[in-house]
């Protein structure tokens, strides 16, 4: 795993990259929160829920670059079983958990991390370091995640 942390910042950018292309294709094609999920999301913390767009995939897509792949799977962030991905404003879920309204509350702390980090830079430097040194599940921004929509229910 250090190879991996010392490694993250040469692939930065071209992991900035890939996910502002994501990002590009969710709110293309992605659909606004409901007035449910609007409510969420402020309560998750997102500042500006009207921006966000999910979009319902068969899987979710992991980048295509080797290393980029090889981070993703070696932090635990991305598998064949990931059930949703913020990307800023965008959000990847499967199209068989669309209507899990905890999975939505929690994609969109994350967009709220995104918004109080300062864009995909600084979250994707924190949150793929977390999930390298500590473990996916244990990385401190993906327990505030789980943590915080927690508290919703139904």
């Amino acid at each position: 795993m250090k190879v991996l942390i010392w490694l993250l910042p040469l692939l930065l950018p071209r992991a900035v990259r890939w996910a502002e292309a994501q990002e590009a294709l969710i709110l293309a094609g992605g659909s606004p929160l409901s007035e449910r999920e609007l409510a969420d999301a402020r309560v998750m913390g997102v500042t500006h829920p009207e921006r966000i767009r999910v979009l319902q995939v068969a899987t979710v897509p992991l980048p295509l670059h080797p290393l980029l792949r090889g981070i993703a799977h070696a932090s635990g962030l991305l598998s064949p079983h990931t059930v949703g991905m913020a990307l800023g404003y965008g959000i990847f879920i499967r199209q068989d958990f669309r209507g899990h309204r905890t999975i939505i509350a929690h994609e969109c702390v994350h967009v709220g991390q995104y918004e109080r980090l300062g864009g995909f830079r600084p979250f994707l430097r924190q949150y793929v370091t977390e999930c390298l040194e500590h473990g996916y599940p244990q990385a401190p921004l993906e327990q505030e995640a789980v943590l915080r929509s927690a508290t919703v229910t139904g």
